[in-house]
């Protein structure tokens, strides 16, 4: 399940975004409402099956969620995960906890 999936769709024409607007020549600005993740307590993370990742040069968050879930829409869940909002912040040797069962994840996210 993708992250935006239950989140609303905000139609933004605000005076903020009218140079935007006139840029785009559209009336309004279509937005996802910023979702509300939670983060794991330590309770939560101890439920969770995981596996360990040593990044490596080379290696990107798609790939690692391509290879553990299947999927590469799921590459923000080891982002967040870990702690690491971006690739450019995991430098190689860097451990990586991967959580294996994506529905548990999900649940434990709130999403």
């Amino acid at each position: 399940m993708p992250r935006y999936k239950k989140t609303s769709i905000v139609s933004n024409d605000t005076d903020y975004y009218e140079f935007l607007r006139k840029k785009r020549n559209i009336k309004r600005v279509i937005q996802y409402e910023t979702p509300v993740l939670r983060n794991p307590t330590a309770i939560d993370r101890a439920l969770l099956v995981t596996t360990v990742h040593i990044w490596k040069y080379g290696d990107r968050y798609y790939n690692l969620s391509s290879r553990y879930y299947g999927n590469v829409r799921y590459w923000w869940i080891i982002a967040w995960y870990n702690g690491y909002p971006t690739e450019a912040h995991v430098k190689p040797g860097d451990v990586l906890d991967i959580p294996i069962n994506i529905e548990n994840i999900l649940r434990t996210f709130g999403v």
